[in-house]
């Protein structure tokens, strides 16, 4: 990495996708209830978008709520809740000031109207900005996905379905599959993330802990994609 620590690494992903993974255990490791983990991981997540629109990432997407997930104590799903309500909403004027746009990729049918509302209408406040496009997977699956996908192709009665037909009916429709996938805290599985969209993408598994992965730590991993020869089975 250049001295500069602030500047951009030489390469840019243009699609990066990120796992955060490890609040959980970053909370543990210092005593502190997991809730503490999630809210030191979403002031990261904040500084992390930042990080990626300033150095020219064109879209970001994050796996912030997984359809397992559910399954987790009620109050700690709550609060997960509660924390991506309260935290979307404080962030929303520097998301507006950053020329940031939204998608919310998922199954928003799981959460309660007001959420609902509030997701929705941060979609449509930035939805006239230009600059990077930060996907959040919130209710999320990538099996649920392509099978919802199907589903929506077999009750339009389509037959002979392409690539680019399954393509069109997924949650990311429109957005170009990621060049750069991460995932932090040591765990070597993809977790039913992006399964048709990272075919080809390069993955950067790190034993940092989501709430730990600073700026230098993505620059790490921009550098360590920088490496790669990128064939495509070709």
């Amino acid at each position: 990495m250049s001295k500069n620590k602030t500047a951009a690494p030489a390469v840019i992903p243009a699609h990066i996708a990120i796992i955060m993974d490890g609040n959980g255990r970053w909370a543990k490791k210092r005593l502190l209830p997991r809730t503490a983990g999630h809210k030191a991981g979403f002031d990261n997540f904040v500084s992390t978008v930042n990080e990626c629109a300033r150095i020219g990432v064109s879209y970001l997407t994050v796996y912030a709520f997984s359809t397992e997930n559910w399954q987790r104590e009620r109050d700690e799903v709550d609060e997960l809740i509660r924390l991506m309500n309260n935290g979307i909403t404080k962030y929303m004027p520097e998301m507006i000031e950053n020329n940031l746009r939204l998608r919310i990729l998922g199954d928003l049918s799981m959460f309660d109207t007001d959420s609902q509302d509030m997701l929705k209408n941060s979609v449509q406040t930035l939805s006239g900005n230009t600059g990077m496009l930060l996907s959040i997977c919130i209710s999320y699956g990538g099996r649920q996905e392509i099978l919802q996908a199907v589903n929506r192709l077999l009750a339009e009665g389509r037959q002979n379905i392409t690539e680019q037909d399954l393509a069109s009916c997924l949650y990311s429709a429109g957005i170009p599959d990621p060049d750069l996938i991460i995932r932090t805290s040591g765990e070597l599985r993809t977790s039913n993330f992006l399964l048709w969209q990272s075919a080809y993408s390069e993955y950067y598994f790190t034993d940092v802990l989501w709430p730990d992965f600073k700026k230098d730590e993505l620059h790490k991993a921009i550098e360590s994609f920088a490496t790669r020869s990128r064939r495509f089975g070709k």
